[in-house]
């Protein structure tokens, strides 16, 4: 069975580009980035050059990034490191639709016996600027805001959260994880003082991924042990995963424009959609979104159902944000969007990629129809009008 992937923001295909970057730093050149020989120093050019391409895609300086493991790790380190590094400031500014990594972290910062300030979205996910800027304090550490939702893909006003931060003399971090490769980023002129990616969200390999820590910015490394990454993060570099990371970084920078046919698939799609089935809904029309990301309610049905259905024919999508899959209940993002509950339930997020063709949605829209029908019939429910 063909497999039709529209699941893109949960993870990407590793780019066959980055694969080949990354071979020969699992064979022949295996040398340790911090030993004093050829074979240690051919590592450790790879990585400087991977740490400039990774900087050209954040919009920073190569002596700005440091490398991890992914999102997560990088998210740990910023919020760790903000707590030890001001223990006069324990209050924490960050939005209601978060990624689940930021929402534990949260959590974390409350059980330390920190204040937090949740900042809402409206009915179309944008943040409100006014009760943002309200929320900013004298004693306000840090300010954690996403560049653009996982799941519904509405872009976050990050350069002016920044300004806003600033004037309160708080950090800003900015969870780019969703936004690179698929828009502009640019942690400068954001005002960023800390940002975060993962290689596996743009076509780079899993278990790879940056902190950007701004010049002056000074945080105790969460993972401790040798003076790797100029001491910010103990332990041997992984050569083969940054040399991915950094070819996909450079690779994402120049493919940037062919996100703009990406956009016309997707609003096809959901014009579509609109037209030929009825009760349902986009969730974020009127908002700057992503432009391969389409979060759709289904009245009437169960959203993990009508996944399987899909699933079954080798279509793949996500009913939400990945790292909640398995809960029954509408997701946190959905309920700070006060979407009603009917909507909410059946909500199926489509993410597209460099590589959807018009072909695989055009396939996808011919089964919906009647799987949606079959559904709302099977589950004797009675759609609810929009």
């Amino acid at each position: 069975m063909d497999l039709i992937y529209l699941d893109h923001n949960a993870t990407t295909a590793l780019d066959p580009e980055a694969f080949e970057a990354m071979r020969p730093w699992f064979t022949e050149r295996f040398g340790n980035a911090s030993a004093a020989y050829a074979l240690g120093h051919l590592s450790d050019g790879a990585v400087v050059a991977a740490r400039e391409q990774v900087a050209a895609l954040v919009g920073c300086t190569p002596a700005e990034i440091v490398f991890t493991s992914g999102g997560t790790e990088s998210l740990n380190h910023a919020f760790r490191g903000v707590w030890e590094a001001f223990p006069a400031k324990r209050h924490l500014v960050t939005t209601a639709v978060e990624h689940p990594a930021v929402r534990a972290l949260v959590l974390w910062w409350k059980a330390q016996g920190g204040a937090v300030t949740d900042v809402g979205v409206d009915a179309e996910g944008r943040l409100d600027l006014a009760t943002f800027e309200a929320a900013l304090r004298a004693d306000t550490a840090l300010v954690a805001v996403m560049a653009a939702n996982n799941e519904s893909g509405v872009l976050f006003p990050v350069a002016e959260a920044g300004r806003l931060a600033k004037a309160k003399g708080a950090l800003l971090l900015v969870d780019a994880t969703q936004a690179m490769g698929k828009i502009p980023v640019d942690a400068a002129a954001w005002g960023a003082d800390l940002l975060s990616l993962s290689g596996h969200k743009f076509h780079g390999p899993k278990g790879t991924g940056a902190l950007m820590i701004r010049r002056g910015v000074r945080l105790k490394p969460l993972m401790l042990g040798g003076s790797q990454e100029r001491g910010r993060r103990g332990g041997t570099e992984n050569v083969p995963g940054i040399v991915g990371l950094g070819r996909a970084a450079e690779l994402a920078r120049t493919r940037l424009p062919e996100m703009a046919r990406v956009r016309g698939m997707r609003d096809a799609f959901e014009a579509r959609l609109l037209a030929e089935i009825p009760e349902i809904r986009i969730h974020g029309p009127a908002s700057e979104r992503l432009p391969n990301t389409s979060l759709v309610g289904f009245a009437g049905l169960e959203g993990e159902a009508l996944q399987l259905k899909l699933a079954e024919q080798g279509i793949c999508v996500s009913t939400g944000s990945a790292c909640s899959t398995g809960m029954r209940e509408p997701s946190h993002v959905l309920r700070a969007m006060q979407v009603p509950d009917a909507f909410a339930r059946g909500t199926v997020r489509f993410s597209l990629g460099r590589g959807t063709s018009q072909e695989d949605l055009d396939k996808v829209l011919g089964l919906l129809e009647p799987m949606v029908g079959e559904l709302r019939k099977g589950a004797g429910l009675q759609a609810t009008r929009r």
